[in-house]
């Protein structure tokens, strides 16, 4: 498939983007894979590296197509690996993670009762935003532009549920510890 731009001096430059896959994927490829240790991430990376270039084909020649395909993939590889830190697989609370892997009648009745006690004078858009943050991993930027605050405005709202969270992680640790020692004295 050949696609014509504008080249620096006017002149019409034919870029092949097939064969441009097929000559420049394979140094793409080792690009993503080196920075993003994930094979399927380093394929879908390397994917989205010749979707920019067809994306962006009016605007390029064929001049120094493999620095170009390179810086490309190293930006897109980055900038993965900034989202996948923003946004880690992990809840960061002991308190959360038990609340998400609630299975039984008695986990899901605990597991309510907590989500009460750490939303209970908060208000409905704070629920919003912790489940937006949270559990879908947008980025601050993204629930303050979701739910009509700034980004400052989020940060607080999830700070002071992280402070509520570990409060009442602390509260269930002095009363299980409470409950062992009055076992124990029974024993």
């Amino acid at each position: 498939m050949f696609e014509y731009t504008e080249g620096a001096q006017g002149l019409r430059v034919a870029i092949d983007v097939e064969e441009t896959y097929r000559r420049f994927g394979p140094m793409v490829l080792r690009r993503c894979r080196q920075l993003l240790k994930e094979e399927q991430l380093a394929l879908d990376t390397m994917h989205d590296v010749f979707v920019q270039l067809l994306v962006h084909q009016r605007r390029l020649d064929d001049r120094a197509m493999s620095s170009l395909l390179y810086r490309i993939a190293t930006n897109l590889s980055l900038n993965k690996i900034r989202s996948k830190s923003r946004r880690p697989e992990t809840p960061s609370s002991e308190l959360l993670t038990r609340i998400a892997e609630a299975t039984s009648e008695e986990d899901a009745a605990h597991a309510r009762s907590l989500l009460d006690r750490v939303f209970g004078r908060e208000p409905v858009s704070t629920r919003t935003i912790a489940v937006l943050h949270l559990h879908d991993g947008l980025t601050l930027q993204e629930v303050a532009d979701a739910v009509g605050l700034s980004v400052s405005g989020v940060r607080k709202r999830l700070r002071k549920l992280k402070a509520i969270a570990a409060s009442l992680e602390h509260e269930d640790a002095r009363a299980a510890e409470s409950g062992a020692a009055l076992e124990g004295a029974k024993g």
